[in-house]
């Protein structure tokens, strides 16, 4: 393992780490972010392995822990990977389908030291929900939040939203409220993984996104105080792109199932790319020195026009992952820069038709 300390720098503190503990999951979303190639289960970090990536985080700076899959509930050592964020001292977050998620094992969850939970909802309608999900799953996620009211634990309620669903929003906020949650935050599909593989049914029409504006800013209004509403204005339909993950290698580490270091949940989808494993090096020499991590933080990269931008210092680029599938080449201009030669084609993409056949995830 490669532990030879880097020279002090300018690069940036990293905050937070997500763990993918595993790609198994009970679900099978038509936008699942898991990569289309997943990691075996047979082959995922152990508990010690990950004890060792989380106090390494900690020194590194990290401050926030989000515990994630696949699925992290079918781990059965979950509750121990928990107390071992803690005890690095790092804020632990479960982002979770509730499949499996009992008052018993929350409650084991919550000794252990999990602070907060997010669980997410694929439609308010159990037909609809149920069909975008894979699987019989919102009537349980439903019957869990009183459940999660019990507990001395911060709650969020993740809506995402697409085509099949934006027309329906005010009643699903209406639903999400009804649920008691702290947070709420409403998710346009990213395109990524499964989600790419089917854009044309899941991408929302130039009509629904702008009347989506007009709905989310009375519900922040009359949440205010209440529930804290939180929307981000979906990619494809924007000016200009955004920070994806607060910059590339500037604040967040990802660790896939099986312990390779990423600076995005997708970023696997660029050629050419190594990904430095946790079982051979330290995690910060990941983070300062690895090529992956390096490749694009800064502006050297960057193409003449985002170097003379004003902005390279709000949206860092954009999304190199996004660049890529959609222009073939990571280091272009992000597609939906206005200043883009290829910005053009997100018009396009944005007025094709449905397409009304599914392809699932195993």
């Amino acid at each position: 393992m490669s532990t030879t300390p880097s020279a002090p720098d300018s690069t940036p503190r990293p905050l937070s780490l997500v763990a993918e503990l595993t790609h198994r999951c009970p679900l099978h979303c038509l936008y699942c972010s898991n990569p289309i190639e997943m990691r075996r289960s047979a082959d995922e970090l152990t508990t010690d392995e990950w004890e060792r990536v989380f106090s390494a985080a900690a020194a590194l700076g990290v401050l926030q822990l989000s515990l994630t899959g696949g699925e992290p509930l079918i781990r059965k050592d979950l509750a121990q990977l928990i107390a071992s964020g803690r005890k690095a001292g790092l804020y632990v977050n479960m982002i979770t389908s509730g499949v499996g998620l009992t008052e018993e094992r929350l409650a084991e969850l919550v000794d252990a030291g999990l602070e907060h939970l997010q669980l997410s909802f694929q439609d308010l309608d159990e037909a609809s929900a149920n069909y975008i999900a894979g699987t019989k799953a919102h009537a349980i996620k439903i019957a869990l939040a009183p459940l999660i009211r019990k507990f001395q634990l911060a709650f969020t309620v993740n809506l995402v939203v697409h085509r099949m669903n934006l027309d329906r929003l005010e009643q699903f906020i209406a639903m999400a409220e009804e649920l008691g949650p702290d947070r709420l935050e409403i998710a346009h599909v990213q395109y990524y993984g499964w989600a790419l593989k089917n854009r044309t049914k899941l991408m929302a029409t130039e009509k629904q996104v702008h009347a989506s504006l007009e709905i989310v800013a009375k519900a922040k209004e009359r949440l205010r105080g209440k529930i804290k509403l939180e929307s981000v204005f979906p990619d494809y339909f924007g000016s200009y792109p955004k920070a994806c993950v607060g910059g590339w290698g500037r604040q967040m580490i990802l660790i896939d199932p099986v312990g390779n270091a990423l600076p995005c949940h997708a970023a696997a989808v660029i050629p050419n790319m190594e990904f430095d494993n946790v079982r051979a090096h330290e995690l910060g020499w990941i983070w300062r020195e690895s090529s992956a991590f390096r490749r694009f933080r800064g502006d050297a990269w960057m193409p003449e026009t985002c170097k003379e931008c004003p902005r390279k210092e709000v949206d860092f680029g954009g999304c190199r992952c996004q660049a890529h599938l959609l222009t073939g080449d990571a280091n272009a201009i992000d597609p939906v820069c206005r200043y883009s030669p290829s910005h053009g084609l997100l018009e396009t993409l944005r007025t094709a038709e449905a397409v009304n056949l599914p392809i699932w995830r195993n």
